[in-house]
């Protein structure tokens, strides 16, 4: 029960530099905070996209909205759109919004179906502000148009902006590669590490941000891991930079291929693209290929190569070892993920912060609640692998008819049965999220529940057609994303490059 003085953290980028950030403005006063990265070592910096928790994040660290977007070369995402999934062709938008009125007994969606029942005919999109405002290409933050929005961002400038941030606060960073972790022989826990100049750092408690390599969690204290990819096939990715051409849509990109999907992510000045894919199915060749053919523009970069392993640790805390980012595990970033679960980790760390010393029971909460978080999202993401018409490559046909996990099968078939959804020891995705993905991947419920056929035809159309209005009627009072950025948070990059 050694009291925890001094964290160390192993490695930048985004997971290093968001644990120095929180750990700096939490716990700086009573805690050393030292990071170590290297220059020569680059970090995988292509997770430009995010979800809408980050924004309390961000109020946790009293960051400013307005300046970091500016810095980060920003833009806003309502969701994502997923074209090709279902079928090719067919396209739908997974927004952050909520669609009409919930009540107590059944949500929306259950009054929805009855209209549809009785002949009120309007896409589920006409209920939801996010998703008309997202097909409009309209955003705004305002106190009469509040929406659930994420961020866009040049994940390697956002490294860069909580560097700044955790060293005003106090963090210490130190410039150099980890030659060896050193254990204590009697404990197993981490000691030390020593750099390749020679100098070693000591620690009470670290944090391993060293990537895919897992130098702490994995390579010293073989935590373990858990292999996924028979679930999420997809095991490389190609990244590359195109110049805008365009005004910035306000969601993330997702277009399905033959054997993978291909992202497309609008910052400010520039565009992210990708594509995910499967080295059983596609050579690197022909991903590259179907990528460079589908880019909007000349590419700014060379095509960026990176292989993973879907799957998770065992163990994220182990003896004196926190994993964070790509060293606890990687889910690919279909729903935007990555940078969620960082945050996740920290604020349940700090909420389990072994100030006097670690306790058994605080690691196994942990690493308990971790799991169902992971596996969680997993489920969520192999759901749009699984749900889908597409039988006209053999990855389709491999994704169509494998077995999945049945925590997700149990929620397919209670929604194609009865349209019903139940979030569950409070993980990420709601039922809305669920009830959009399900219904845009082409799964049509059977039944609703009964309480939606209470009202009279009159009363469910005008309930229906008022909802319809308040919606329209917000979003058309918005103005273009473009022109929201311009007001509010305009980089010093997008603007050069408009001059």
């Amino acid at each position: 029960m050694n009291p925890i003085k001094k964290v160390v953290i192993a490695g930048g980028g985004t997971a290093g530099w968001m644990a120095a950030a929180v750990m700096a403005k939490t716990l700086g006063k009573k805690n050393e905070v030292v990071l170590v990265e290297s220059d020569d070592i680059p970090t995988v910096g292509v997770g430009e996209a995010t979800i809408p928790p980050l924004t309390t994040f961000h109020n946790i660290l009293d960051i400013d909205e307005r300046e970091f977007m500016a810095t980060v070369n920003g833009t806003f995402k309502l969701g994502i759109s997923f074209e090709n999934w279902r079928e090719k062709g067919h396209k739908y938008i997974h927004s952050f919004g909520y669609a009409g009125k919930d009540c107590w007994a059944c949500s929306f969606v259950h009054f929805w179906l009855a209209g549809k029942a009785r002949g009120i005919d309007y896409p589920y999109a006409d209920y939801c502000a996010e998703l008309l405002a997202a097909y409009e290409g309209k955003f705004a933050i305002a106190p009469n148009a509040r929406m659930n929005y994420a961020y866009h961002m040049d994940a390697g400038l956002y490294a860069k902006y909580l560097r700044e941030f955790s060293e005003k606060l106090g963090a210490k960073r130190q410039e150099g590669k980890i030659e060896k972790v050193n254990l204590d022989e009697s404990s197993g826990n981490i000691q030390s590490l020593t750099l390749q100049s020679g100098k070693v750092i000591d620690g009470d408690f670290f944090i391993d941000c060293t990537g895919f390599r897992a130098l702490l969690i994995e390579q010293s204290l073989h935590a373990g891991f858990e292999d996924w990819s028979h679930w999420l096939p997809c095991d490389s990715a190609l990244a590359v930079q195109t110049p805008k051409v365009s005004d910035p849509l306000p969601y993330t990109r997702s277009i399905a291929h033959d054997a993978g999907w291909q992202w497309r992510i609008p910052l400010q000045s520039r565009v992210g693209n990708g594509m995910v894919y499967s080295s059983r199915f596609w050579s690197d060749e022909q991903a590259q290929e179907v990528l460079m053919a589908n880019l909007e523009g000349e590419p700014l970069t060379q095509p960026k190569k990176i292989k993973f392993r879907t799957g998770t640790r065992r163990k994220h805390w182990h003896k004196n070892c926190l994993a964070l980012g790509l060293a606890s595990g990687f889910l690919e970033p279909l729903e935007s993920t990555s940078i969620h679960l960082v945050q996740k980790s920290l604020v349940r760390f700090i909420q389990l912060f072994p100030s006097m010393g670690i306790n058994a029971s605080d690691v196994d909460e942990f690493n308990r609640q971790t799991k169902i978080d992971v596996e969680r999202i997993r489920d969520f993401i192999i759901l749009h692998y699984k749900v889908t018409n597409r039988t006209d490559t053999e990855f389709w046909r491999y994704c169509k008819n494998m077995q999945i996990p049945d925590t997700l099968q149990q929620k397919i078939d209670l929604f194609s049965d009865s349209a019903k959804v139940f979030k569950v020891n409070n993980e990420l995705f709601g039922e809305e999220s669920w009830i959009q993905v399900m219904m845009g991947q082409g799964v049509e419920p059977k039944s609703y529940h009964g309480f939606a056929d209470v009202m009279s035809d009159q009363e469910l159309n005008d309930f229906l057609a008022s909802i319809r209005q308040s919606k329209s009627t917000m979003v058309s009072k918005l103005p273009t994303h473009q022109q929201f950025i311009d007001h509010y948070c305009q980089s010093k990059n997008a603007h050069n490059s408009a001059q």
